[in-house]
């Protein structure tokens, strides 16, 4: 990884817990990092099944099987773009956008829908 360390995935309630994540979706993460050629800040990365629940996160959540992160989405719609744009760029075709809270959820989870954008009601 160029871009990240690995702490950075961690569940808040378990050190370490980062190594749990996919390496295939870090691997592709790093890569859109470096095409958006600004930083990206992970909010939420892997999570435990308690954290999950802590959050409200859903059952199922990709969170827990390493194949998601939260990214903080910059208020500035240029920042936005290069994010957004370098994340389909590089092959990830799952993203959730949380304008209220600023954030992008992306993910690789293949037992769920391919190539879709949601956004959250918030």
């Amino acid at each position: 990884m160029e871009y990240f360390d690995i702490s950075e995935f961690d569940s808040p309630d378990e050190v370490g817990s980062g190594e749990r994540m996919d390496k295939v979706f870090i691997h592709l993460l790093d890569k859109a990092r470096k095409k958006a050629g600004i930083p990206f800040k992970i909010t939420s990365g892997y999570r435990t099944k308690e954290h999950n629940l802590k959050v409200g996160g859903r059952v199922g959540s990709s969170h827990c099987k390493g194949y998601a992160v939260d990214l903080y989405l910059p208020r500035g719609s240029r920042d936005r773009y290069l994010i957004i744009n370098a994340l389909l760029e590089v092959g990830f075709n799952r993203l959730g956008i949380d304008f209220k809270r600023n954030f992008v959820h992306v993910d690789v989870d293949r037992m769920k829908d391919e190539n879709v954008i949601w956004t959250y009601n918030n």
